[in-house]
């Protein structure tokens, strides 16, 4: 495995605004998150298209305090694709995704995704131009400060199993950017 201290493993994950009907486009986030600090970037596009998903992603990595070395997504298939692979490959970034049936593979940014993106955002549908202003003004200036240098968290430090009971320890609570 990856050691998990290391800068730069980011977790990378799609959240659909869809409302209840997929059809016709609508927004999705892109959302990236650091494994060792817990640093959070997104960028909210229309559809999930090839070009709009590796712009959206070349914009959050480029907000982030540091290089990123390696991602790792889901296996969604409408995520997952060459594209997404070229992108990595381009940048010089390694790539990996989550086995099969396995959501917590990538369970950092999926955590983000429902603390971060949905309670936030919430469940409904978004399909215009001006909704999705709005949002990435959200995520890029007052959600991206609050959620990097003023929400504390704690990290799980370890995990002992004891007669079928398991114990938890975490660390002292601190901000992605004091992590860092």
């Amino acid at each position: 495995g990856r050691d998990r201290h290391l800068a730069g493993q980011i977790q990378v994950d799609l959240v659909e605004h869809c409302g209840s009907s997929a059809s016709e486009h609508y927004a999705n986030t892109v959302s990236t998150c650091d494994v060792a600090f817990s640093w959070w970037e997104r960028e909210a596009i229309l559809e999930s298209g090839k070009e709009r998903t590796c712009d959206a992603l070349d914009r959050a990595r480029k907000r982030m305090p540091f290089a990123w070395v390696h991602t790792h997504t889901d296996n969604d298939s409408s995520f997952i694709n060459w594209h997404l692979l070229g992108y990595c490959k381009r940048q010089g970034i390694e790539f990996s995704r989550s086995r099969p049936y396995k959501k917590n593979d990538n369970s950092f940014v999926e955590q983000k995704n429902s603390t971060h993106v949905r309670a936030v955002i919430g469940h409904l549908r978004y399909d215009t131009e001006k909704e999705l202003a709005i949002i990435n003004d959200l995520y890029r200036s007052e959600l991206r400060l609050d959620k990097n240098f003023f929400q504390p968290l704690m990290k799980l430090k370890e995990k002992i199993r004891d007669k079928g009971k398991v114990h938890r320890k975490y660390d002292t609570p601190l901000t992605p950017y004091h992590r860092i």
